[in-house]
């Protein structure tokens, strides 16, 4: 049976990769506001697809929007391009419409190498608070990469145990987490090699942040063990769980159009279900724990 090594305990920030001078500038403290030096990177991935990571990517990105932020948000699946066209129909909104919704720059991320990446999301993050960056829902090289180059990173799942194996494999008798899997072995050791890198310096650490979409509140069985299993895994590698975005038909009916459920006097009418899954959304976002964007700091100052 594979260990499973101790949380991460070095508290220190984690750098970025060497070579990229702009974002080595950027020392930040957790308490205090972002510079304008480079954009704290907020990254959503799992290789599994059905979690709602695009939905709650661009809500989130929205949500930051609202608070005063600048955002930016990168695609990098150009065949889906589930973020890239739900932020364009936002922007086909406000045309028809004649009006103006925070929201976010956006690209896809046609191809290419982590250079070329780096450069494009130096382009597209100029100026800006945060950088969002959607991944596939699949094995994929870059997806890999932006994940170990997270400031937060985000990994939706859905409420069973074939999601949780993203991350860990359980007992299947007594549920207990028996193994790290292959995603988890992986950011484990992308953060422990940079902190030990970056340890003399006064940066942010990755954070990592398991989301628990789409809650089954019936099976009260399976969403215990579930329970049980996250709690297990993150004292042991470092994650924290947060809860996500419930399954609403309104997610779905909401992306030709662009809108979230943020975008008050757009909407119509909303009923309790709606305002509840306001709630949870800024519930989700204030979760993340994300550094105060230097706007936000200015005007509470």
């Amino acid at each position: 049976m594979a260990e499973i090594r101790p949380r991460l305990s070095l508290r220190v920030a984690l750098g970025y990769k060497p070579g990229h001078s702009r974002n080595q500038r950027r020392k930040l403290n957790p308490s205090v506001s972002l510079s304008s030096a480079a954009p704290h990177r907020v990254v959503f991935a799992n290789e599994k697809g059905g979690t709602g990571k695009s939905t709650t990517a661009v809500h989130v990105a929205v949500a930051l929007a609202y608070q005063g932020a600048k955002v930016a948000a990168i695609d990098l699946d150009p065949r889906q391009r589930t973020l890239y066209r739900y932020l364009e129909n936002r922007s086909e909104t406000e045309q028809r419409r004649g009006i103006e919704m925070p929201g976010a720059r956006f690209a896809v991320f046609e191809g290419g190498n982590e250079e070329e990446l780096e450069e494009r999301a130096a382009e597209l993050g100029e100026g800006v608070d945060f950088l969002i960056f959607d991944t596939p829902g699949r094995d994929d090289p870059l997806a890999r990469y932006v994940a170990t180059q997270a400031d937060t990173l985000v990994t939706p799942m859905n409420d069973s145990f074939v999601d949780f194996d993203l991350i860990g494999q359980v007992d299947a008798e007594s549920f207990k987490v028996r193994r790290l899997s292959f995603y988890a072995e992986l950011i484990w050791e992308a953060r422990k090699s940079r902190a030990l890198k970056q340890i003399k310096e006064q940066r942010r650490e990755m954070d990592w942040v398991v989301v628990r979409n789409r809650v089954q509140r019936l099976d009260a069985r399976n969403q215990k063990r579930v329970d049980q299993a996250l709690s297990e895994l993150s004292r042991r590698v470092g994650f924290r769980v947060s809860p996500g975005l419930s399954e609403r038909v309104i997610y779905r009916e909401l992306f030709p159009s662009g809108l979230t459920l943020l975008d008050r006097g757009q909407l119509g009418e909303l009923g309790t279900s709606h305002l509840v899954a306001r709630q949870e959304l800024r519930a989700l976002v204030a979760n993340l724990n994300l550094p105060k964007a230097a706007r936000q700091a200015s005007e509470a100052a």
